[in-house]
């Protein structure tokens, strides 16, 4: 999709051309009216623009697909930026839009949420997330690294700029306001105050009727409680003998160590999007004593980048049905694709989902069979052998 990032009021600016750009989510899905970028998008470049920046080290957090990498890559070709993103989608999205649009991808330097910015930025540009708990990490972190001075600008949906939000910026990184709204998006502008804060402790609780302790980071889904898709889910497992085993999508890694509990001799997969959640699964799996032989862990996109030698007979898979803020099917759809390329002939896809998804249809279209396990009035668990 062509689209033009518009930094000022007049249509008549040159920098109307520099910013047109072709961007595509990714993965790359041509049934979807889903757009990779959004107004708050438009809204930080055009703030950028405004200010008369030439900043040559720019940090940039939580940028989906790249449009304000790609923007500001446009705007200052010249600039290191500096990527912080958790999602292993988000990488290869943004690599994907610098590729086609032909931009300088050694301008690019990728950090995890759990690493920190360097201290030589000296801007940073930044989406709001959906969720808060994370959003705070995220000041906390950049308190350590920012000076006293550095401006920070958040793009988000007015509606989402609560009061709650302004005063996550007092209480962990500096003074803020948020700007007008434009096209119904506003900017905080927040300038950091140099005083470091201190990371606070990972949510830990426990599961007892699993014997299970978990530990999770703050971006990691149900953070410190277990959600009740899992639940269904750890209370109908597959019956069989299994010898390896995919969780896909693990999040905290729960169905898997629940299946490496009921299938002692077979070796476990983790695989999720979000670099924070493998962390925790992995930290999880010490600290519930699994033999560390039995356990693996892969920070990837669905199953792009699994190894080959791995051929499971078995995937555990609680789809996520959103990315970001966009409810989307697309993911579920790759999980499904990937699980059927993967599986051994003979193996099990054995997947839950809220009833009004339809995922039943979608495995009977790509397995041509499907079955239904278990259901309650939210819930189902459906199966379908490769």
């Amino acid at each position: 999709m062509n689209i033009e990032l518009i930094t000022t009021e007049s249509s008549e600016t040159d920098l109307k051309t520099e910013l047109s750009l072709l961007l595509q989510r990714y993965p790359a899905n041509h049934n979807t009216n889903l757009q990779a970028w959004d107004a708050a998008d438009e809204y930080l470049l055009k703030q950028v623009h405004e200010q008369g920046r030439t900043d040559s080290n720019i940090a940039i957090v939580n940028d989906n697909f790249g449009a304000l990498s790609c923007g500001l890559n446009r705007l200052l070709p010249d600039a290191q930026l500096y990527i912080e993103t958790d999602n292993k989608t988000s990488i290869s999205g943004i690599n994907a839009n610098f590729n086609s649009n032909q931009l300088n991808i050694e301008q690019l330097n990728w950090h995890t949420s759990r690493e920190l910015l360097p201290k030589s930025v000296t801007l940073v540009l930044m989406k709001l997330p959906k969720n808060l708990s994370y959003f705070s990490q995220q000041l906390v972190r950049l308190s350590q690294v920012l000076p006293e001075g550095t401006q920070v600008l958040i793009g988000a949906k007015a509606k989402s700029i609560t009061p709650t939000v302004i005063q996550l910026f007092t209480d962990n990184l500096g003074p803020a306001k948020a700007s007008l709204a434009w096209k119904k998006c506003r900017v905080i502008s927040c300038l950091s105050d140099g005083k470091v804060r201190q990371n606070e402790k990972n949510k830990q609780w426990q599961i007892p009727e699993y014997r299970l302790r978990m530990n999770n980071l703050s971006n990691v889904f149900a953070a410190n409680k277990l959600d009740i898709g899992a639940r269904v889910m750890l209370e109908n497992m597959p019956k069989g003998q299994f010898d390896t085993i995919i969780d896909l999508g693990c999040g905290n890694g729960v169905l898997g160590m629940r299946a490496a509990q009921l299938f002692p001799d077979a070796d476990i997969h983790f695989v999720d999007d979000s670099e924070m959640a493998v962390a925790s699964t992995k930290q999880n799996w010490q600290a519930n004593n699994f033999d560390e032989g039995r356990g693996y862990f892969y920070w990837d996109d669905c199953l792009s980048k699994l190894p080959t030698n791995v051929e499971p007979d078995l995937i555990l898979c609680n789809p996520p049905f959103h990315q970001g803020e966009a409810i989307t099917d697309h993911i579920a759809w790759q999980m499904f694709l990937d699980a059927k390329r993967r599986l051994k002939s003979g193996g099990l896809l054995h997947v839950v989902g809220n009833r009004h998804l339809g995922y039943h249809i979608k495995l009977q279209r790509i397995f041509s069979n499907c079955k239904t396990v278990a259901s309650n009035g939210k819930f189902v668990i459906l199966q379908s052998t490769k």
